[in-house]
Order: C-alpha cells, then sequence, then structure tokens
C-alpha cells in the first residue's frame, strides 16, 4: 500500500468534522478526495462500484437510511450518484445532534433538483484541489506567507531549477503522479483531458455534449489563461473553428459544465476601495484548477514552453494561483485581482477574513521583480486607506531562486519556497 501524503485540507477537515456533523469535500477527479477522507473514515460505501450498483439501486428506492448504518465517521464516496444520502444524512444529524458522523466526496456538482434541502447547519463543504508545490514536496516550505501576511521578515532558497519548474507544470499537482517513474508521469493529464471529453461531460447530467466543440472550448480558455479573457472571445475562437455552429447558450453551458466539475475556475475582479476614477473591468479571470491542463489541452511539449517563455508565464502564473488558491483556504483568506480600462493590472489580492490585505504579483524570472515592485507600489496608491486600511504586504512570487524582504518592504518570493 502506497504511503498518504498529507495535504493541507487534512487539518481542515478534521477541524470541521468537530463542530458539524457532516463534511463534503468537493473537487476535481484525481485530486485526491478519497484517499484523504479515508485517512478519517472508519467505514465508507464506493458509489462508484459496479458489483453493488444493484444492492445500492435497491436500498436507494426502498429504504435509504440504509446506507448510513456502520461505524462514523462513514464516508460516501461520490455520494452525488445516489443523492437521497445528502437528504437522509441531513435528517440524522438533525435528530442526533452528533458531529463529526459522515464525510461525503463529489468530482461533480449533483443536479439542482435533487436534494430536497439545503445541508446548512449539518453539512459544511470543503474544496480540494490538486497538490500544491509544498504538498508535492518541491516547495521546501521555509516560507510561510501567514507569516507574510504578519509582516514578519523571510529568508529562503529554492531546490527548483528552472527545468523542474517546467516540470512540475507539466506533471501538475495529481497525486497519482507522483507515484510514476519516467516521463510516465507526464501523462496524466493527457489522459484526463481525454477522460474528461469523452466521459465526464456526458455522465455529469447525461447530456450530449459535442466532444470537438468542448474540446475547442477547453483550448481557447487554455489559450487565454490567467486573463480576463470575455466570454464574447472565446466564443468567437469556437466559431472559428466551427463555422458559427455554436451559440452563447451552448458555450455558457460548457463553461458550466467545466465550472461542475471544478475544472474551471474564475478569480473575480477586486472590491477595493480606489482613489482613481478609472473604470475597472469586472470580467473575472479565468483559471484551469491545474496547469497540467493547460499544457495537455494545447498539446504543448517542453520545447514549446521553452521557446515561449511570455506564454510559459502565464501558465507559470496559473500554477501559483492555484498554490495561493490552497494556501489562502487554510488561512481563511479569499483571492481576487485588479485592472482597470488603462489595462493597469495587479494579478492577485490576497484578502483575509479580519480585513488585512495584500497585492501579489506574479513574475517567472527575476529580471521581471524591478517591473513587478514598481507596479505594486503604483497599486499601493491607487487604494483608498482610509477606507480600506494599508496593505499588510505588498509581494512578489517569482520561479526564482531566492525569497527576501527587500528595503522597500516588499518581499520577493520563490514559489519553490513558499507554503501556507
Amino acid at each position: 500500500m502506497e504511503k498518504y501524503i498529507p495535504r493541507i485540507v487534512d487539518g481542515l477537515l478534521q477541524n470541521k468534522l468537530e463542530y458539524m456533523g457532516a463534511v463534503l469535500i468537493e473537487g476535481c477527479k484525481w485530486c485526491g478526495k478519497s484517499t484523504t477522507a479515508r485517512q478519517v473514515a472508519k467505514s465508507y460505501i464506493e458509489f462508484q462500484d459496479p458489483d453493488k450498483k444493484m444492492q445500492y439501486d435497491k436500498m436507494n428506492q426502498t429504504k435509504p437510511s440504509l446506507f448510513l448504518e456502520g461505524e462514523k465517521p462513514k464516508l460516501f464516496d461520490e455520494w452525488q450518484m445516489y443523492p437521497v444520502v445528502w437528504d437522509s444524512i441531513r435528517t440524522d444529524v438533525d435528530h442526533t445532534g452528533l458531529k463529526g458522523q459522515y464525510i461525503l466526496t463529489s468530482s461533480a456538482r449533483p443536479l439542482e433538483d435533487s436534494v430536497m434541502h439545503t445541508g446548512t447547519g449539518r453539512i459544511t463543504k470543503l474544496l480540494m484541489r490538486p497538490m500544491s508545490l509544498f504538498e508535492s514536496g518541491e516547495s521546501n516550505g521555509k516560507v510561510s506567507l501567514s507569516d507574510i501576511v504578519d509582516g514578519k521578515d523571510i529568508e529562503g532558497v529554492s531546490n527548483l531549477d528552472f527545468d523542474s519548474l517546467i516540470n512540475a507544470m507539466i506533471r501538475g499537482g495529481w497525486p497519482e503522479a507522483l507515484n510514476i517513474s519516467g516521463d510516465n508521469k507526464y501523462k496524466i493529464a493527457k489522459d484526463y483531458i481525454k477522460s474528461l471529453l469523452s466521459e465526464e461531460i456526458k455522465t455529469i447530467d447525461g447530456v450530449e455534449r459535442n466532444l470537438s466543440k468542448m474540446s475547442a472550448v477547453l483550448k481557447s480558455i487554455s489559450r487565454n489563461i490567467s486573463t480576463n479573457t470575455s466570454k464574447t472571445t472565446i466564443l468567437d475562437d469556437v466559431k472559428n473553428e466551427f463555422v458559427n455552429e455554436v451559440s452563447r447558450p451552448t458555450l455558457d453551458d460548457y463553461l458550466n459544465t467545466l465550472e461542475k466539475l471544478y475544472i474551471l475556475e474564475y478569480i473575480p475582479a477586486t472590491n477595493l476601495n480606489l482613489r482613481s476614477k478609472t473604470p475597472l473591468r469586472v470580467s473575472p479571470k479565468l483559471e484551469l484548477v491545474d496547469p497540467s491542463l493547460v499544457i495537455a489541452s494545447l498539446n504543448l511539449k517542453r520545447e514549446d514552453l521553452i521557446k515561449d517563455l511570455n506564454f510559459t508565464g502565464f501558465i507559470f502564473e496559473n500554477m501559483c494561483i492555484r498554490d495561493l488558491k490552497i494556501y489562502a483556504d487554510a488561512m481563511d483568506a479569499t483571492l481576487s485581482y485588479y485592472r482597470d480600462k488603462n489595462d493597469f493590472e495587479v494579478d492577485c489580492i490576497l484578502k483575509m477574513s479580519d480585513g488585512k490585505w495584500g497585492a501579489i504579483e506574479i513574475k517567472l524570472g527575476a529580471g521581471e521583480i524591478p517591473e513587478a515592485a514598481n507596479n505594486l507600489n503604483k497599486f499601493k496608491d491607487k487604494v483608498d486607506t482610509d477606507k480600506y486600511g494599508e496593505p499588510s504586504f505588498l509581494m512578489i512570487l517569482t520561479g526564482a531562486d531566492y525569497s527576501y524582504k527587500r528595503e522597500d518592504y516588499i518581499y520577493v518570493v520563490s514559489i519553490g519556497t513558499l507554503k501556507n
């Protein structure tokens, strides 16, 4: 049996089980939800087990409460296949008042009319993503994002060189890939895309979707990764390939499907109070849940990434956003971005639940650090600090080697040293 690799959500799961009757772990397939849940669960049901489908169907139709029998906490893997479980758990928790009774996992949001009641007060949610570089062991964790928020001094040297960063982007944060030696570990993401196109987009709700059109949508998202590209741009991209055969409602359905499968994420525009009268761009940034999916969707090779460092910088940003989202969730923080109509942009704004906030620029190479620092100082001057407070930190997240605090108090942090 392969050794379990600890995940940042482990502590979040344990904490939620202490004050809530049930926890739902959501996230894309292959990100490790079931493996993480099994570290805590004392009994479980795998609803995808074909050998037990007839048995589960009968229980579903006759007495759904039988699903709940067993030692607690009990895990229901891919619960959305039998949505009646949700209401059974909600009712049981309501009646017993006991905490930490059930864990559910889901790699697709259920149909909207498949559950009778919300789980408010009984079932809490926890979003899981593929591994961050710290979880996969590639970041040495010398620098804590929490320490940066608190204004502490930092220092660290990354063990990741440029080739290792490229390899990490191609391989992605899929736990299974860490157990595969040689170049085969780089094939996981390509298989993921094939499975997504041939199976997942159909099984999520039974709706037939065109494989080629969904592939074109994925490619357009990937070409525009880490930008606030409009749906109109994506639609035009897809129409170029299919000669006006794709409508706006169809595109919306395809994007919603990718979101329901936890593949597509949006980074919203910031709601910071600004002194500037310049209007904001309010469309969200498009991000895939893992950089390997960008690379696999476009069928890029290592040489392609090395030849086009400008585009590779956007893929690097996608990887950094993945890691920052994981770390932010652990800190009860949220991410947004800033861009105005004059195209002045800051890649990421991190806001803590207590009101502390900081601005982050993401740059692949060390040569971009001076420009990024200048950008952060310009942005700071735009913020109405009387209303929103001074930033707790300004940070440049890079693929370079060193992490340190500059004389102007701007943090320069290598992604290969960062943890939550």
